[in-house]
């Protein structure tokens, strides 16, 4: 075996053993008994590959402590659905690379038709709470983000005064999301679907919406100049965007440059158009502040 060799199967033998100690400590992290038995037996094969690679290597590996802590979070803060499949396609990496070797490794075959089972055993862990109610979710982030990017590009053209921007925000803002939130538990009530709670489609909603106006809203009680603030805001609202469709993609497996486009388009395009109506009434009534 040449020196070269060697080190490319010790990094892929670290890997294997860093990813044997992420799925346990995600298998010991859920409670669903069915999505810690296939958590546990991906761990136990990713354990086998290690031990398949030190035949060859004769050298015991220490996983790389760094990515298991910063997965295992992931996991949690985000979802062990979103962290398993963020998980997998750097599973997908590494098949590609074992194949590269096919035919200089003994076993490797067996080790690669491993790998691609994986992904079949993670599409079973998707039920996850987070997920049912991600209509939810979608309906008060989408709302949060066309109503008040709007309303604020309005307000900040009629008004130029931060602070009282920021109050009327807030206040069309909260009561906004209340609205949303009842009209979500009413409308998931009448649906009567089995799997979905309208209090907690509610809560999901009511949520994320207050969540979003809070974050929109920041830059008019931090900053003085009006104008900058909007400019924020709308960076704010395309981070918002660009975070949550990325979520979307690995959790769910959905396109992210069309879902991207197309909501930042939709809220940037009202924030525009309400910036010219902003304008228009200023002028027409005469107002100046």
């Amino acid at each position: 075996m040449t020196k070269a060799l060697e080190k490319q199967i010790l990094i892929y033998q670290r890997n294997e053993i860093t990813e044997h100690h992420i799925y346990r400590r995600l298998a010991d992290s859920v409670k669903d008994p069915v999505n810690q038995k296939v958590l546990q037996g991906i761990s136990d094969d990713e354990l086998r590959h290690y031990r398949d690679w030190k035949l060859h290597t004769h050298r015991d590996v220490r996983p790389d402590r760094l990515k298991v802590w910063f997965y295992y979070w992931i996991g949690r803060v985000f979802g062990i659905t979103f962290g398993i499949k963020l998980m997998e396609r750097g599973e997908g990496q590494a098949q590609r690379n074992y194949s590269q070797l096919l035919g200089t490794i003994e076993n490797l075959d067996s080790v690669i038709k491993d790998e691609s089972e994986h992904e079949a055993a993670l599409i079973g862990l998707l039920d996850e709470e987070r997920l049912k109610y991600m209509g939810s979710i979608v309906l008060g982030l989408n709302d949060a983000l066309v109503e008040l990017t709007g309303g604020l590009a309005g307000l900040t053209l009629a008004l130029r005064n931060t602070r009282l921007i920021a109050l009327t925000g807030l206040i069309v803002g909260f009561a906004a999301s209340l609205s949303m939130a009842a009209s979500e538990y009413l409308s998931t009530k009448a649906e009567k679907a089995a799997c979905i709670k309208p209090l907690k489609s509610a809560i999901y909603t009511g949520t994320v919406y207050t969540a979003t106006v809070l974050v929109l809203i920041l830059p008019y009680l931090l900053l003085e100049n009006p104008f900058l603030c909007l400019a924020w805001t709308l960076v704010f609202a395309v981070l918002i965007i660009a975070g949550f469709n990325f979520y979307l993609s690995v959790a769910r497996d959905e396109p992210f440059k069309r879902q991207f486009l197309e909501m930042a388009g939709v809220s940037l395009g009202v924030a525009g158009i309400s910036f010219g109506i902003g304008y228009a009434i200023r002028r027409f009534l005469g107002v100046e502040m």
